[in-house]
């Protein structure tokens, strides 16, 4: 039986708009044309883990302009890159009434105070937990680990909603049940196969 169920963010309670990020910084003549290459020479992952900052980050990235970039500017870009899933956040709110709801994030610290900032991601759920403090990343099975010994989580009672295959596939070899979010209403309907009682307005789906 479910009593818990696992939320990612990005992808999943917010969409991701990663474009106007890239034509930015194409614009000031950083190769972006091999999109996971650049993400090793920056480190991301590194970013994620908490091994650098966002400060940190982001000036490695301004180092490889053509030209210098405000700081301010490269900033906003890069926080904004994301838009409200109103669906699956009526979803995470509604549940919070008969299972405990987490959110589990591969996030920096810039991207998480913005996000929590904006979205009250504190109060949305039962708590969260974002990779930078636990210095691990989805599909690692620390990440997962460090989260059924904060939240106390049995992993054949919890289920993970996540929009990367392999991020799901790190909660199943857990022993997660898990589900590869694409679409709001095929997501609905796979925690429905795992008896989860789905709160209006979607019960009568």
């Amino acid at each position: 039986m479910i009593r818990n169920v696992v939320f990612d963010i990005g992808g999943v309670l917010l969409r991701l708009r990663y474009q106007p990020f890239i034509e930015y910084l194409g614009g000031a003549g950083i190769d972006m044309t091999n999109l996971p290459r650049w993400l090793e020479q920056v480190d991301l992952a590194a970013h994620e883990r908490g091994e650098i900052t966002g400060e940190e980050l982001l000036g490695r990235i301004a180092a490889m302009a053509r030209e210098p970039l405000d700081p301010r500017e490269l900033q906003e870009h890069w926080l904004d890159m994301f838009d409200q899933a109103h669906e699956m956040f009526t979803l995470a709110a509604g549940l919070r009434d008969e299972y405990r709801v987490f959110l589990l994030s591969n996030i920096g610290d810039l991207h998480w105070r913005h996000l929590n900032a904006r979205y009250g991601f504190d109060d949305l759920t039962h708590g969260v937990i974002a990779s930078f403090r636990v210095g691990a990343i989805k599909p690692s099975a620390a990440i997962y680990r460090a989260t059924e010994r904060q939240f106390g989580l049995e992993p054949a009672a919890t289920v993970f909603i996540d929009d990367l295959p392999q991020n799901v596939a790190g909660a199943q070899a857990c022993g997660w049940q898990a589900i590869h979010h694409r679409d709001p209403v095929a997501t609905r309907r796979q925690l429905r196969a795992l008896g989860v009682r789905l709160p209006p307005p979607f019960a009568e789906e």
